[in-house]
């Protein structure tokens, strides 16, 4: 721990923003910003750089009581709103998101290390979607019920389920933020959110920009720290009635058991190992593009990365001739500048586990097309990666891959290739490249994923259901049903003789 008084060196990029005040290092909690009672803080820094951005509240239990707390006493008075008064609150919120799109980038790049130009992607990808369930606030009962019993009137209602609690992982800091709370407000209910350690900036900037969109105190809550203690005590409260988290499979399987107590609704959105299908008689052009941008977008760190490409074999040496290729010039570097396409890692475990996984293939004969290891630009670059000849048994196979390191297999059937996809325990997103019509429906229905990709990367957006099967989560994010998770069916029936 160390004292709130002692901050870090100024970062340079920091003179970049325009608006220094989003740039928050105490938590948000009934609409204070409010510092650990010890003053003990946390570390921000900048992973393409190891420079210390800021020193931001380390809360524990004790705080996320207090959150919710003020959740649970805002709750009545949100809930009363009129749909389209919380509606009005959202859609300020939006605006003022897009107002400071340039200097909410800023902060992620510096935090998360990605492309600036993603980080800007994910600034119109998150603010998408508290545009959308501003709107679908005023949707939300439609449903109506024919009376099968005589003199009787019946309802059917949808009602906000109280306190939800949400924790957010650092890959990516304002959309997974925006998708979980904008649907919980806009259902009319309250929020206590953790976000990262690693990555807390952006969800502070997103807390003062609510703020200063009139979401009342205690609405909307950012609880800084470790994730032991606060997320521990969100599971753990009866009060808090819903919790939606983005991570990994191993840690939403402890939220679950956690969470199992209080028999809280779940919105879990967990890891993936996501399948890329390129057959024969694809445009090999437009093949090497989709995997390219289905594997190293977010530089590899993406619950949606291709992370097994199968390849039919009658194309499988040009296809892994040209994506190595095109793989070797993609630009390694800061995500600050503007030719960059992929930054560092997160962390050094994750280079230290594709490091793992790359030795683990090869030692098994896959061959290493390009990259493999550390990248000059800096101890967290990891070089983008392409092994060929993968056999099914190397870890790369069979585990999430957060790094830029492409795995490509041959194929031989089309039923083969479905077996070898599905034989997982994720079921979050699988990606088909043919331009055979009846093939794009048979896969379509075949592949067991929540969502597949058909001659296309870029599938996701406020309107659609996100989410997976088997272990890759519960529930979906987006569209009408993401908004519907925070609710609660209320029937009435109502003697009108």
């Amino acid at each position: 721990m160390t004292a709130l008084a002692t901050r870090p060196s100024q970062h340079e990029a920091l003179g970049r923003l325009t608006d220094r005040r989003l740039l928050r290092e105490m938590a948000y909690v009934d609409g204070r910003w409010t510092a650990a009672p010890s003053g003990a803080v946390f570390e921000v820094t900048d992973p393409a750089t190891g420079i210390a951005i800021a020193r931001v509240a380390r809360l524990g239990a004790a705080e996320t009581d207090r959150a919710i707390v003020a959740a649970q006493a805002a709750f009545p008075a949100w809930r009363a709103l009129l749909p389209q008064e919380r509606a009005a609150r959202l859609r300020n919120w939006f605006d003022r998101i897009l107002a400071a799109r340039e200097d909410l980038a800023l902060l992620m790049t510096l935090e998360q290390g990605k492309p600036l130009a993603e980080s800007r992607g994910e600034i119109d990808y998150g603010a998408g979607f508290v545009e959308w369930f501003a709107e679908e606030a005023k949707r939300l009962n439609v449903e109506s019920v024919t009376s099968h019993l005589p003199g009787a009137e019946m309802m059917v209602r949808r009602e906000a389920l109280g306190v939800v609690g949400v924790a957010t992982p650092w890959n990516f800091p304002c959309a997974m933020l925006t998708r979980k709370a904008a649907a919980a407000l806009a259902a009319g209910c309250t929020v206590v959110a953790h976000p990262s350690s690693q990555t807390p900036l952006s969800a502070l900037a997103l807390a003062e920009l609510a703020e200063r969109a009139s979401i009342p105190a205690g609405v909307f809550n950012v609880v800084t720290g470790d994730p032991e203690p606060i997320v521990g005590r969100l599971c753990a409260d009866k009060r808090v009635r819903a919790v939606s988290f983005t991570g990994s499979t191993e840690i939403g399987r402890l939220i679950a058991e956690r969470c199992a107590p209080t028999i809280k609704r779940l919105q879990l959105e967990l890891g993936g190992h996501a399948p890329l299908i390129v057959f024969a008689d694809a445009d090999l052009d437009r093949a090497v593009s989709i995997a390219v941008d289905a594997k190293f977008a977010t530089s590899g760190q993406d619950c949606l990365a291709a992370n097994r490409i199968y390849v039919e074999r009658p194309v499988y040496a040009a296809f892994c001739q040209a994506f190595a290729a095109r793989v070797a010039t993609l630009k390694v570097g800061n995500g600050l500048n503007s030719e960059t396409e992929i930054g560092p890692l997160m962390h050094d475990r994750a280079v230290a586990k594709a490091a793992a996984q790359v030795a683990d293939a090869v030692a098994q004969g896959a061959r290493c097309l390009t990259g493999g290891g550390v990248h000059a630009a800096g101890p967290l670059f990891f070089a983008p990666t392409v092994l060929a000849d993968v056999p099914d048994s190397a870890a790369i196979m069979r585990e999430e891959t957060f790094a830029p390191v492409a795995a490509v297999v041959p194929f031989d059937s089309e039923d083969e290739v479905v077996a070898r996809a599905n034989d997982t325990e994720y079921g979050l997103v699988a990606y088909v490249v043919t331009r055979d019509g009846a093939r794009m429906l048979r896969l379509g229905r075949a592949l067991d994923y929540g969502m597949v990709a058909i001659n296309r990367v870029k599938i996701t957006g406020a309107p659609i259901p996100f989410g997976g099967t088997k272990q890759s989560g519960l529930g979906r994010e987006g569209s009408r049903h993401g908004i519907e998770a925070f609710t609660e069916l209320k029937y009435l029936c109502l003697d009108a003789a």
